[in-house]
């Protein structure tokens, strides 16, 4: 087996944690924002400002806790280069979450508050026999971020925030098979170091018709040390080829800055648009370190040489009644991978979300939000020609990828 191809599957590991754009990866830190396109930075619309942007949570008039959660209902085909049966993955479905509790007094400066969210996690099973399984066959991704944050009304117009982003939890299962003449099947499974980072952001709503919010989100190392290489199956003629029993990885995960903008046209009528950078460009390789050889080699590296990306959202709300509020919104994701470069973990390519919610409030207390995404990830092909001038043939798949995804979301939240 070449290691390459494991290192292949391993781009699973951690691949898809950026929390903006790039990967399997879908926005869901917010439900009311959920069906508005994700936008947020430009807004103050509930707790979950501290995600979007912290200097935005002091002008959100309430203290309240609240709570969502999310199906991400994806379905991926995958067709080689030279024909022959379209491969499905299993339907798989993962769950993100989101929790915000916010406090402060109520016509003061400050707020301050605490957010729990999975910025990623995906399940992907591929069917049995299908061409890339010596290199992945499934993967089972887990996260839990934890952001205190503080944000304060330097005026009735401006006011800043920042946030301590912990990467709190995270797990990773992923297996694929050995190729001949060895056989059998690899698992590596492991836990993600605890990690810091932070989130800050400036909030200016100049008028009760305009306001304008920029975030960033700093840059953050994910590691995952000695995790479980599980080698079973193998002919017993080749097992000590396959000596490694732990394995080490770190993955360097973007910086983000977020540009937004909200318009007000009317007391009932709310409107967003959001612009993100993510730096991708600083994952150019994957290097994993083994206790032991795997067919000679305790290191290897995996080339990736992912490019910068943006993101465009647009959103907006309507205040049917005093109960009812609807919305809708829109997204674009600029992919990070290069033609190429295309791995069957994250098969990734340029995408368009459409987005749809609902809030009703029962009283001045209690409500619900409920929302729902459609992703369109447009299709990428790549050929062995491609892969042979990349230098990458010995670790990717020619052939053609589709994945669309279905997220619906509810939520419920409590103001005091």
């Amino acid at each position: 087996m070449n290691l390459k191809h494991l290192l292949f599957a391993g781009g699973a590991l951690l691949g898809a944690t950026a929390a903006q754009a790039g990967g399997f990866q879908l926005t869901l830190a917010g439900q009311k924002n959920n069906g508005m396109g994700g936008v947020g930075t430009g807004l103050a619309l509930d707790q979950a400002a501290m995600f979007y942007n912290p200097g935005a949570l002091a002008m959100v008039r309430e203290r309240g806790v609240q709570i969502g959660v999310n199906a991400t209902l994806a379905r991926q085909a995958f067709r080689a280069q030279y024909g022959g049966t379209e491969r499905q993955l299993d339907n798989t479905v993962s769950t993100p979450f989101n929790f915000y509790a916010g406090f402060g007094p109520t016509e003061g400066k400050w707020k301050a508050g605490i957010g729990v969210y999975t910025p990623f996690g995906s399940r992907l099973d591929y069917n049995d026999n299908w061409e890339g399984r010596t290199s992945l066959t499934s993967i089972d991704l887990k996260s839990i971020f934890v952001q205190p944050t503080v944000s304060y009304a330097l005026t009735d117009q401006l006011s800043v925030g920042a946030g301590l982003v912990v990467f709190a939890a995270g797990s990773v299962n992923l297996q694929r098979d050995i190729q001949d003449p060895a056989q059998g099947s690899i698992e590596l499974d492991g836990k993600a170091d605890t990690k810091f980072g932070w989130n800050a952001g400036v909030y200016f709503k100049p008028s009760d018709k305009f306001s304008l919010g920029i975030s960033h989100r700093s840059k953050m190392d994910a590691v995952v040390s000695g995790g479980d290489v599980i080698i079973s199956g193998v002919n017993a003629s080749l097992a000590n080829r396959f000596a490694a029993r732990k394995f080490d990885v770190t993955l360097p995960l973007p910086a983000t800055t977020t540009i937004g903008f909200g318009l007000m046209p009317t007391e009932k009528l709310t409107l967003g648009f959001d612009v993100n950078y993510a730096t991708w460009s600083r994952y150019q390789e994957l290097v994993f370190t083994f206790d032991a050889p795997i067919n000679g080699q305790t290191v290897s590296r995996s080339r990736r040489e992912y490019q910068d990306a943006l993101t465009f959202r647009l959103g907006g709300q309507y205040q049917v009644t005093d109960a009812l509020t609807v919305r809708l919104g829109g997204a674009f994701d600029e992919t990070p991978v290069k033609d190429g470069f295309v791995t069957p973990e994250t098969p990734d390519n340029d995408r368009l979300t459409a987005t749809a919610g609902v809030s009703y409030k029962f009283g001045e207390r209690f409500g619900i939000d409920v929302s729902a995404q459609y992703v369109n990830i447009a299709k990428r092909s790549q050929t062995q020609e491609d892969l042979l001038n990349n230098g990458v043939a010995n670790d990717r798949v020619a052939g053609t990828y589709k994945t669309v995804a279905v997220v619906p979301g509810f939520g419920l939240n409590y103001n005091f």
